[in-house]
């Protein structure tokens, strides 16, 4: 009698720790999927960048330190760790906000249909890199609570399942509201 509750004690010990591993495993997969959902509208932003640059240009001629800060952002490396490519795309976010900064000192780039165009566009990618950030944020707390809760620790320390980190804003300066109406 002992033999056979101590087995089936064995057996769902392992069913459970499968289950728990299983369920890691998927949580994991979720957070490297909202990721690369994110990416896709960070890409997408990164290729409107030279049409808004090229735009401006031929308006804001004598500006040029801001417009070479602004592809140099563009042009770093954005390959790398997932902290380096939040940081990356950070810089990016505040060369984006110096451009329309600008753009409030010259009113005939205003009326641009190209600029107000580029502009459109761009207000949209920023709206659903928004979006994807909170459900990559939403995935990720999930993920992390998972690995750190009991008993659910307990796989995740055995087989190296790491914290993954949340998509947060830097500076506070990043944090305040960017208005692209104009």
């Amino acid at each position: 009698m002992l033999p056979m509750i101590l087995l089936v004690l064995v057996v769902l010990i392992v069913l459970w720790a499968a289950a728990a591993y299983n369920g890691l495993i998927r949580m994991r997969n979720q957070c490297d999927e909202a990721f690369a959902t994110m990416d896709v509208y960070l890409k997408k932003r990164f290729d409107l960048i030279p049409n808004l640059v090229s735009t401006v240009k031929g308006y804001a001629k004598h500006e040029s330190e801001t417009l070479e800060k602004i592809i140099a952002a563009r042009g770093a490396n954005h390959s790398g760790s997932l902290d380096e490519r939040m940081k990356y795309e950070n810089s990016v976010s505040g060369a984006l906000r110096q451009i329309f900064a600008l753009s409030e000192n010259y009113p005939d780039l205003k009326a641009n249909t190209n600029f107000l165009d580029l502009q459109g566009q761009l207000k949209k990618v920023e709206e659903d890199i928004a979006n994807s950030r909170k459900y990559y944020n939403a995935v990720v707390k999930q993920y992390n609570d998972k690995c750190m809760t009991v008993p659910s620790n307990i796989i995740a320390s055995l087989a190296h399942f790491e914290r993954q980190p949340m998509f947060e804003v830097e500076s506070t300066e990043e944090r305040r509201s960017v208005n692209v109406e104009f």
